[in-house]
């Protein structure tokens, strides 16, 4: 396997910006002020930065293939798995006594709790893994379909289909293990696909750039054509 001069630069700007979501997904539900045919738009505060996790993703699938964005997506999983049982221990051991007076466990727990809340996790690891390799998939799958051409579209495109996949399965699980209230499902699915696939679309003029960089620097524009999408493959 090649090696490359900035891989790991983008991978730990992408496991990076997952952490952080996560940790702020759970902490906040934004009003945006906002409605559609009177759906109020409310949003996980996570949304503000996930996004730019799968403009990275793209990054990776167009830049190096889908085996290293693979890769690259195996260990962003870990990464949360590693975190969220930090944060369940944090969360398990006593507070000394003047931080319990001036802060306090419930303060932790209402904030950071829910990092390693068993809702989260499993909402969020299971629409991470759908949402990511669906995206990864489509935007590789599309380079080879166009040989190359309209990449905004294939950015978009995948986008569309990846994080369509993530919000939905977040949405529901998280709502089925009592995480959300079921009257924000609707209002949260819709809040985050626009706001998500808008940065996206937004960011495009970005990964274009960033894109065309990295393929003269690392001398790599790769195509997926004999690729075993098989995500367990690592």
């Amino acid at each position: 396997m090649r090696t490359y001069r900035h891989l790991d630069l983008v991978m730990a700007a992408f496991v990076a910006v997952l952490l952080i979501s996560n940790i702020a997904s759970s902490a906040k539900i934004i009003d945006s002020g906002l409605s559609i045919f009177g759906l109020p738009l409310s949003f996980d505060a996570g949304t503000i930065l996930f996004p730019l996790s799968y403009i990275f993703g793209d990054i990776l699938t167009e830049v190096y293939g889908y085996a290293q964005s693979r890769r690259v997506i195996w260990v962003g999983l870990g990464a949360s798995l590693v975190m969220s049982f930090i944060f369940f221990i944090i969360q398990l051991l006593p507070g000394e006594l003047s931080w319990e007076q001036s802060v306090g466990d419930q303060a932790f727990t209402s904030i950071l709790g829910g990092v390693s809340n068993f809702g989260i996790v499993i909402a969020s690891l299971t629409a991470y893994f759908i949402g990511e390799f669906s995206n990864s998939y489509v935007l590789a799958k599309m380079k080879v379909w166009t040989a190359g051409r309209w990449l905004w579209m294939r950015t978009i495109g995948s986008t569309i289909v990846g994080e369509g996949l993530d919000t939905v399965v977040f949405i529901l699980v998280a709502c089925s293990l009592a995480v959300f209230s079921w009257s924000l499902a609707l209002s949260l699915i819709v809040a985050n696909f626009i706001f998500k696939v808008g940065v996206e679309v937004l960011f495009t003029p970005v990964t274009y750039l960033v894109v065309s960089i990295l393929k003269i620097v690392e001398h790599e524009d790769y195509y997926d054509s004999d690729t075993d999408f098989n995500p367990f493959h690592v």
